[in-house]
Order: C-alpha cells, then sequence, then structure tokens
C-alpha cells in the first residue's frame, strides 16, 4: 500500500498531534509548504523553533512569557484584589481585548477531563491556592469555557476556594453552551464578564 515518502510522512503524524488538526488538514499544511518557497518554509521552521527556545511560563501565572514574570504580573495599574482563572494563555488574550478588565490572571493549563486522564494534579490548581495564600484577593473570577469539562473545573475550583470566605463569581453565560472562549468574539466576553455571576 502506498504511503507518504518518510519525512513527509513523518510531518504529517507531527502536525497531527496539533489540537485541532486531523489528517487532512495536515496533509494540506505540508503540501502547502513543499510546494511553495522552500524559504518560506525554512522561515516558519525558524519561527516555531525561536518561539520554543524564547518563552517560558510566568512563574506567577502560568502565562507564556520571555522573562520570570509576564507582563501584566508586573505592569503597573493592575488590580491586584482580583484574579481572573482561565484555562489557556491565549484566553487571557480574548479577555484582554475586551479593555474591561485589570486584574490579574491565573492559568490552569486545562480543564478537569477524566476522559482524557486530567486530573487537580495536572492543573495548576495548587499554585492558585499559593497566590491566594500569599496575596489578598477580594476577588476570584472563573472563566472557564462554558462546556461540560469547563463546567466541572469551575465547579470543582468553587468547592476548594469557597472556605476562604473570597467572592467567587463565574463569567455569564451569555456565551454560548459548549463554546470555547477563543472563538467567542471580544463583545460577547464583554457581556459575560460584566454580568457575571457570584458562586453560592
Amino acid at each position: 500500500m502506498y504511503d507518504f515518502t518518510p519525512p513527509v510522512a513523518n510531518l504529517v503524524n507531527e502536525l497531527r498531534k496539533i489540537p485541532g488538526i486531523g489528517s487532512k488538514s495536515a496533509q494540506r499544511i505540508v503540501f502547502h509548504l513543499l510546494k511553495n518557497d522552500k524559504d518560506k518554509a525554512l522561515a516558519l521552521s525558524e519561527a516555531i523553533r525561536f518561539a520554543v527556545e524564547k518563552t517560558r511560563f510566568c512563574s506567577i501565572c502560568n502565562n507564556i512569557t520571555e522573562s520570570e514574570q509576564c507582563e501584566i504580573c508586573t505592569a503597573k495599574g493592575r488590580d491586584n484584589s482580583k484574579i481572573c482563572v482561565v484555562e489557556e494563555p491565549f484566553n487571557i488574550l480574548s479577555i484582554e481585548r475586551t479593555g474591561l478588565y485589570r486584574g490579574m490572571y491565573h492559568v490552569l493549563s486545562g480543564n478537569l477531563s477524566p476522559i482524557k486522564g486530567i486530573g487537580p494534579d495536572e492543573l495548576k490548581i495548587t499554585s492558585l491556592e499559593r497566590r491566594l495564600d500569599s496575596v489578598k484577593v477580594n476577588e476570584v473570577i472563573i472563566a472557564t469555557s462554558p462546556t461540560i469539562e469547563g463546567n466541572a473545573t469551575a465547579i470543582y475550583i468553587f468547592d476548594l476556594l469557597k472556605k476562604r470566605g473570597i467572592k467567587i463569581t463565574r463569567i455569564a453565560m451569555g456565551l454560548p453552551i459548549g463554546a470555547d472562549l477563543d472563538y467567542v468574539d471580544s463583545v460577547t466576553i464583554a457581556k459575560s464578564l460584566e454580568g457575571r455571576i457570584e458562586f453560592k
């Protein structure tokens, strides 16, 4: 049975490991890269290498950064009394685009998913608790996606933090059920932030 030549097959297989890219998409990307200017393909390769080598996770909030701490954690004028809990670093950008939120963030690096073997120990929940032990926080905003996993994560965090006496809110469900926060427009996210509800 015919298969791609090994270098091509290897690249297709590596691309398939990226969430959201299936076999067909991986093949299209590979053949696009191969049939165009080689310098452009090598530039992409160099950009990936540069990003991987030059970035790290913020020691405070787990956002992606070039330094020990990210620009948001070191910025002056941010409200340190609020922490918005999100699933992934790209969720921060979605919220920042609204221009409404000036507090801090905490990135969980995923959400609870027993089917995928992701439990509390695989998420950055312990580091959130440590932050709350060391900094005076008045409100924790849970901004996980309104999916089954996102809601389960929100409930877990609420149950974990409710004994601390901190106001815990959840972004309003103006977001479509099952939606990924990264694909929601800024206006909808803004309305969800404004209409957030308190966990009880």
